[in-house]
């Protein structure tokens, strides 16, 4: 039998635990004076970064950032249609990056119950490191998986050898680079943390889901 060109895609995912957890702070602040918002934002946001240093020093916040405090007014209406006074707006933003996944559900617990912080939502990620080894692995495994595809195939219509021609992130193969982009080989899902209010009080719901690290290639292979 003459030479049989074999095009096949190899998958392969990978979950893992989360190392890292990344919590969304806002402050707020309302008023009918833009001074005395402004203040008010200063004064409700400094405990939150005292808070945040401190749990730095010790070890269980990885990193933290603050954003600058952003100020807008408005005229809202009433329900007749009519425009109320102005009224000044102001928010800071503020991330926090947690190792220790008990201290931020006693945190995240604590700092819902502060007056004007709102927790928005936290993004469960991978060090740098363990990222880019669960990427590797998983683009080993993917070529792995098309191989032996691509053997099977071969074995099927009686051909012995196997021999790869081209490998390529899925999508690229097939339109050689000229066609639309192609999906991204690695992919992670992150979940949020859900923070819903029960009978008047806030309650904090921390699950930390699998991190997924996907990889696919498509490859073409000559068997004889």
């Amino acid at each position: 039998m003459s030479e049989v060109v074999i095009t096949v895609r190899g998958e392969h995912e990978i979950r893992i635990l989360p190392e890292r957890a990344v919590a969304h702070i806002t402050v707020v602040a309302e008023g009918p004076e833009r001074g005395a918002v402004v203040e008010r934002i200063a004064a409700l946001a400094e405990p939150v970064r005292d808070d945040l240093i401190a749990r730095k020093e010790a070890g269980a916040v990885h990193e933290w950032t603050s954003q600058r405090v952003s100020v807008w007014s408005e005229r809202p209406w009433n329900q007749d249609g009519k425009r109320l006074a102005l009224v000044h707006h102001a928010t800071v933003e503020l991330t926090a990056t947690f190792t220790d996944f008990l201290v931020l559900s006693w945190w995240a617990s604590e700092v819902v119950e502060q007056e004007g912080v709102q927790l928005g939502w936290i993004d469960w990620q991978l060090t740098p490191e363990t990222r880019r080894a669960t990427e590797k692995d998983a683009a080993t495994r993917a070529v792995g998986v098309a191989v032996a595809r691509a053997t099977a195939y071969a074995e099927a219509i009686g051909l012995a050898t196997v021999t790869p021609v081209q490998i390529a992130d899925l999508g690229l193969l097939a339109h050689d680079g000229g066609g639309p982009e192609a999906a991204p080989m690695m992919a992670k899902a992150m979940r949020s943390a859900a923070f819903d209010a029960v009978g008047g009080a806030p309650a904090v719901t921390l699950q930390p889901e699998e991190i997924t690290v996907s990889a696919a290639v498509e490859a073409r292979f000559s068997a004889r």
